[in-house]
């Protein structure tokens, strides 16, 4: 639980790993980055999706102003210059559908165009088109629709999930930011313990030394002992203070403040089998899903060339046309209005140019496929490596923990012990090494073990504490 007060100016802030790894997620630049891919990632899709509902669209040019020659070409073929002086104005409202299953586009349309001649003879003319329907039609091409209706979905829960391993990537670099700092404080601890005993041991020494008890090594070794003592005080200040600024600029916490961390005292108690982590990682990592896109992409770039090897387009109109000097006869006096095209693109001599792009689109499919096979036994090996460590940590930090509870016990006895001169100075040093090194080996086991556990979060989205997926409402998360 976070909480804090103010020293000197200073406002001292306890917090626990839990709360370190909350306000990550809320607050560092990676959350914010993380998030703003996920807005990116989902306002493509709704792009995608509005992208095949219909669409209403208004056309219109308002007016079109002539006064110029142009030429003419009478019924015996001469051409002359007339002189012409009109304005035009036209509108059009259509509902334009892309059919799904052909990827062809169907449109409703209606159209009104007026004209008015200004000069000689002035006169106006409307044509309606009330209604008609057209029908645009590749025969043979790429349908685009299809294959966005297969990647778009499977890009987007890419999106998703590589969302959220982000925010346990980022509770992984909390862990990496509040273990150092960690460390630092138990370093810095460490060595003001040992300035203490290394000042108070010194003082014992010289009392020794004009008593006759001990030599002049034992002395200057006590001395020596002292400023090393006093060295690494100083450098494990400056260290603490480094560690500091890090984690409180990746949480966004003011200058003023100085964070307390505090030594987890419980780690969840889970067994991980490989089996069980790949079959979530599979299901619900990023990874899965990117290399199903992927493969998705080289099937459709091998359509796609496939469908340019040759082009046809059908193009068909039925609706109904009127035409008058007033507006509402031209509603009235309607005709049928229908247009049929089919055009034919082949190329006769290309020099393979159209083949040799079938031909790359296929090979660079075969490479994907390649790539994914490798990757994937590079995800399971790695994942295997990851399980066997994490299931070995919790021996390893029970180890660490027992040693650092002996070394510490043994270091004190020792520091007594040699005030009544029963043991040396070399075995004192010895012990004191020995406990700063078991206190450094219990925190690394520490931070190693919330490092793998959080590692393997990020690459399975299940939370193995509360045996849950781990999930986010995106559609609100993407709105605040």
């Amino acid at each position: 639980m976070t909480s804090s007060f103010a020293v000197f100016g200073q406002q001292k802030m306890a917090m626990s790993l839990d709360d370190v790894i909350a306000r990550a997620r809320v607050n560092s630049v990676d959350a914010e980055v993380a998030l703003g891919e996920l807005r990116s990632a989902y306002w493509e899709y709704r792009t995608y999706r509005a992208d095949l509902l219909p669409e209403v669209n208004f056309a219109a040019t308002v007016p079109s102003y002539h006064k110029q020659y142009s030429t003419y070409m009478n019924d015996e073929g001469n051409y002359s210059f007339v002189r012409n002086n009109y304005l035009q104005i036209d509108g059009q409202v259509s509902i334009d559908q892309k059919i799904w299953p052909t990827g062809g586009t169907l449109s409703l349309t209606s159209q009104l165009d007026f004209l008015r001649q200004l000069d000689g003879v002035k006169y106006n003319r409307f044509m309606s088109v009330p209604v008609a329907l057209t029908l645009n039609q590749p025969v043979f091409g790429v349908n685009t629709v299809k294959w966005d209706r297969k990647i778009e979905p499977v890009r987007y829960s890419e999106a998703k999930a590589k969302f959220l391993s982000a925010t346990e990537e980022v509770a992984m670099k909390a862990i990496n930011y509040y273990f150092n700092l960690l460390m630092s404080r138990e370093n810095l601890a460490i060595a003001e313990q040992n300035h203490e005993n290394a000042t108070r041991l010194y003082l014992v020494a010289k009392e020794k030394r004009a008593m006759g008890q001990i030599s002049k090594n034992d002395l200057l070794q006590m001395e020596l002992n002292l400023l090393n003592a006093q060295s690494d005080l100083t450098e494990c200040q400056s260290n603490l203070k480094s560690n500091m600024f890090t984690l409180r600029s990746f949480l966004d916490l003011g200058e003023n403040v100085d964070i307390e961390p505090e030594v987890p005292s419980s780690v969840p108690n889970v067994d991980i089998t490989f089996d069980d982590a790949l079959n979530r990682a599979l299901a619900n990592n990023k990874f899965s899903k990117n290399l199903r896109r992927r493969q998705l992409e080289a099937e459709y770039q091998v359509a796609k060339a496939k469908g340019d090897m040759r082009q046809i387009s059908l193009f068909a109109q039925i609706g109904f046309t009127g035409t008058d000097h007033e507006l509402s006869p031209s509603y009235s006096n309607l005709r049928g209005n229908q247009v049929v095209e089919i055009g034919i693109k082949i190329p006769l001599i290309d020099w393979g140019k159209r083949r040799g792009a079938v031909k790359t689109a296929q090979s660079n499919q075969r490479v994907v496929e390649s790539r994914l096979r490798q990757e994937t036994m590079n995800f399971n090996q790695d994942l295997f490596i990851l399980v066997e460590r994490f299931n070995n940590q919790r021996e390893q930090l029970k180890i660490a923990e027992r040693a650092d509870t002996i070394a510490t016990q043994r270091y004190l006895t020792n520091v007594e012990t040699y005030l009544i001169g029963k043991i040396s100075t070399l075995d004192l040093n010895d012990s004191q090494v020995k406990k700063d090194e078991s206190r450094q080996q219990y925190v690394n086991e520490l931070f190693r073990f919330w490092y793998y556990y959080y590692q393997l979060r990020s690459l399975t989205l299940w939370d193995y504490a509360l045996g849950s997926g781990i999930e986010a409402d995106i559609d609100r998360i993407v709105r605040e």
